[in-house]
């Protein structure tokens, strides 16, 4: 394994973050929770898990896992604007219904078009 540093991954039903070394992309083993020994969906190394305890942060980060959005590092720093909020979810699925966009493109949008 190369020294490349670290990632996240997530296990939602356990709301928990685990950083492990970066998997080469020869190396396509499944990384399981060790709680549940279910599968971990690789989060990215920018990847600031909410507190366990905030339901609605998990729940946020559960679409947006499930959307395939992730949290790396870009060349300016972080991963870029992510909603916080169920309201700001909310809101860009009823768009991405609307106008037939892509869930995983809308989620991305700081600010809804008019």
């Amino acid at each position: 394994m190369s020294g490349h540093g670290k990632t996240s991954y997530v296990c939602l039903p356990c709301r928990a973050s685990y950083k492990q070394p970066c998997p080469e992309p020869r190396y396509g083993h499944e990384r399981r929770c060790p709680r549940c020994a279910q599968p971990l969906i690789h989060a990215g190394s920018a990847f600031a898990p909410p507190r366990k305890r905030d339901v609605a942060g998990w729940r946020v980060l559960s679409v947006l896992l499930h959307a395939g959005i992730r949290f790396h590092k870009s060349c300016c720093g972080g991963p870029g604007w992510r909603p916080r909020a169920l309201r700001e979810v909310k809101e860009r699925v009823a768009r991405a219904e609307a106008t037939g966009q892509p869930l995983a493109q809308v989620l991305l949008y700081r600010d809804l078009p008019s």
